[in-house]
C-alpha cells in the first residue's frame, strides 16, 4: 500500500487544481492537495447563479462551474482549500462509497484540526454542512464550507476554510445558498495564526485519519519559498567533474554536417543555446532539437543558460524552415522545443502547431515530440498545441516541489502537474523532466515521480544539473550512476511507462527510444499510474 501524498501547493489556480484533481481522481493512490486559490466564486452542481450578487468582473473574480456538490462557495488568498483525492472505503465491503460517512469525516479533520489551533466549540449544524462555529448558539458562523464529489470509491473536491481571508468576499454571494447564516475565519474569531500552523495541523490530523496502514502514514512535500534552496552545500566550480560527467568531444563529419543544414537555414537549437552535454552524440547519430519562437525568453530560470533579453517577433517562415531542415537532415524523430514567451497573447502555442503541421505536410512519416513551456496555464492555449496532436507532449517540471520557486520563480509545480494531466485528458503521449543535483533529496526526487505518474505522466527524464556559468545555480552534489539506477527501478514501480536516468541524461536525450518504449510498456497500456 502506498500512503497519503500530502501536498502544500501555495497558490494555485481553480482551473490548474481542477485538472489535476481530475488526473489523480481516474487513478489509484491517495492524495491530499492543500492550497490557497486567487478570488474565484463556484458553483456545484445543483448551484443558482442568482446567488452570486455582482459582476465576478468587476470585482476581479473568476467564475467556476464544477463538477462537486453544493451551492456557491467563494475560494481566496487567506482560505485554506483541501482536496482529498482518494479510494474511500465501500459501504459494509461493497463498491460504493458511502457519502455520508465520508463527509462527516472530512467535517471531522476540520473541527479537530481547529482544535490543535485554538479554536474550541466547533462542531455540525443540523440540516447544513460544514463546520460551524457555536453550533448551539443563537449565532453560529459558519467557518469552513463541505462540498465533495464521490464516484464509487473516489473522491475528489473536499474544503474551504477561513484562516485570515477577507470575510466583504462572502457579502457578494449567497453563501452555499444558505442566505441567513453568517461566515467567519479564525482571524475574526480572535485566532491569528500562520497559515503554515493551519496546514501542519490539517495535514496531520489527515495522517491519523486517512494514512494506510503498515506504511508510513504521510508523505508530505511543500513548495517553499525562495530559501528553499538554501543547503549549505554546493560543489567548487573549479573542482574536476566526477568521471561519469565527462563528454568526449566528437565533432565528426555528421557533426558538421548538420550545424551546417542548420545555420544555414538560420534555425536555433537547444542543444547549442542551453549548452547540452550530449550535442555530439545526437548530432552525429542524426538527430537534433529545435527552438522556435526566437532564442530569447521571457522568464528567468536559475538553472538555464538561454538568453534573457527582450524578445523579437517570431520568425512566420519559422515553420517552413524548420520543416526544410528535417527533411534535409532526413530524420525519422523531430523534437520541437521553444522558449517561454509570456509576451505573446497565447504563450507561443501556435508556432508549435503551425510547425507540426509544416512538419507532417513535408514528411508525414516522421514522429514529432513538442517540449512546451506552460503557456501561462491558459487552456485555449494549450488546446492549440493538443490539437495539433504531437506524438509526444513533453512539459518539464523541473525539480522538487520544494525548490520550485527558488529555481523557476516565473513557473509553478501544480501548473505543471496541471499541464501533463490535460495533455493526458486530451489522449496525448505525455513526459516530463526532472534535474537533480540543485540541493533536493533522493526522496524529494521519488515524491516528484510520484506526482508525475499521479497525472499519468508516460515518460521520466532524470538527468543530472550542470552549471552553466558562475552566475547561475550551484550544483549542490554530483549524483553517482547507481542513484539514477535506483530512480529508474522506483518510477517503473510508480507506474510510469518508461523512465530515462543517466547522468547525462537530458529532456530529448534518447527521445525516440523512449516513445517506442513507452508505447510499448504494458503499464501504459494497462493505464495504471
Amino acid at each position: 500500500m502506498s500512503p497519503l501524498r500530502v501536498r502544500w501547493l501555495g497558490r494555485v489556480s481553480y482551473r490548474d487544481a481542477h485538472a489535476c484533481q481530475q488526473a489523480m481522481f481516474e487513478r489509484s493512490g491517495d492524495y491530499l492537495l492543500l492550497l490557497e486559490h486567487p478570488h474565484v466564486f463556484t458553483l456545484g452542481l445543483r448551484g443558482d447563479e442568482a446567488n452570486i450578487l455582482v459582476d465576478p468582473a468587476e470585482v476581479g473574480a473568476e467564475v467556476a462551474y464544477s463538477d462537486r456538490g453544493g451551492d456557491v462557495t467563494y475560494h481566496g488568498p487567506g482560505q485554506l482549500v483541501g482536496y482529498p483525492v482518494m479510494t474511500v472505503a465501500g459501504k459494509r465491503g461493497g463498491g460504493m462509497a458511502d457519502t455520508v460517512a465520508y463527509v462527516r469525516s472530512v467535517e471531522q479533520l476540520v473541527i479537530d484540526a481547529l482544535g490543535d489551533v485554538g479554536l474550541a466549540d466547533c462542531g455540525r449544524l443540523d440540516d447544513y454542512p460544514g463546520v460551524w462555529v457555536d453550533p448551539d448558539s443563537d449565532n453560529p458562523r459558519k467557518i469552513a464550507a463541505i462540498g465533495v464529489r464521490l464516484s464509487r470509491t473516489r473522491s475528489m473536491h473536499g474544503f474551504a476554510l477561513n484562516v485570515d481571508c477577507d470575510l466583504d468576499w462572502f457579502d457578494r454571494i449567497v453563501p452555499c445558498g444558505i442566505p441567513d447564516k453568517a461566515v467567519t475565519s479564525l482571524a475574526a474569531e480572535g485566532r491569528r495564526v500562520e497559515m503554515r500552523e493551519v496546514v501542519d495541523a490539517v495535514a496531520a490530523r489527515a495522517a491519523d485519519r486517512w494514512g494506510a496502514e503498515g506504511v508510513e502514514g504521510v508523505d508530505r512535500a511543500d513548495v517553499a519559498g525562495e530559501r528553499g534552496l538554501e543547503t549549505g552545500v554546493s560543489v567548487d566550480l573549479r573542482a574536476r567533474k566526477p568521471e561519469w560527467m565527462r563528454v568526449l568531444l566528437r565533432t565528426g563529419p555528421e557533426f558538421r554536417r548538420l550545424r551546417s543544414v542548420l545555420h544555414r537555414r538560420d534555425l536555433v537549437t537547444v542543444c547549442e543555446e542551453a549548452g547540452c552535454p550530449n550535442i555530439y552524440e545526437c548530432w552525429n547519430e542524426g538527430t537534433a532539437t529545435f527552438m522556435i519562437n526566437g532564442e530569447r525568453c521571457t522568464r528567468a530560470c536559475g538553472f538555464c543558460l538561454v538568453d534573457t533579453r527582450r524578445p523579437e517577433p517570431p520568425d512566420p517562415a519559422e515553420p517552413e524552415k524548420v520543416a526544410d531542415a528535417v527533411a534535409a537532415m532526413g530524420l525519422d524523430y523531430a523534437v520541437i522545443t521553444a522558449v517561454a514567451r509570456d509576451d505573446l497573447p497565447d504563450g507561443g502555442a501556435a508556432g508549435f502547431a503551425a510547425v507540426v503541421e509544416a512538419v507532417r505536410t513535408r514528411t508525414p512519416k516522421v514522429r514529432v515530440e513538442v517540449l512546451i513551456p506552460d503557456c501561462k496555464g491558459d487552456p485555449d492555449a494549450l488546446a492549440v498545441v493538443f490539437d495539433a496532436r504531437p506524438d509526444v507532449l513533453n512539459h518539464n517540471i523541473e525539480t522538487v516541489a520544494r525548490l520550485q520557486r527558488a529555481v523557476r520563480p516565473s513557473a509553478g509545480y501544480a501548473r505543471s502537474l496541471a499541464v501533463l494531466a490535460r495533455a493526458k485528458a486530451a489522449g496525448l503521449t505525455t513526459k516530463s523532466s526532472i534535474i537533480v543535483g540543485l540541493g533536493e533529496t533522493d526522496d524529494e526526487v521519488v515524491q516528484t515521480m510520484a506526482d508525475l505518474s499521479a497525472v499519468g505522466t508516460d515518460i521520466v527524464t532524470v538527468g543530472q544539473y550542470l552549471r552553466p556559468s558562475a552566475d547561475h545555480l550551484p550544483v549542490a552534489r554530483w549524483i553517482p550512476p547507481d542513484q539514477f539506477e535506483q530512480f529508474r527501478a522506483v518510477g517503473r514501480s510508480l507506474g510510469i511507462a518508461h523512465v530515462e536516468a543517466s547522468p547525462l541524461t537530458r529532456s530529448s536525450h534518447h527521445a525516440q527510444h523512449a516513445h517506442a518504449q513507452a508505447l510499448a510498456s504494458p503499464v501504459r497500456a494497462a493505464g495504471v499510474g
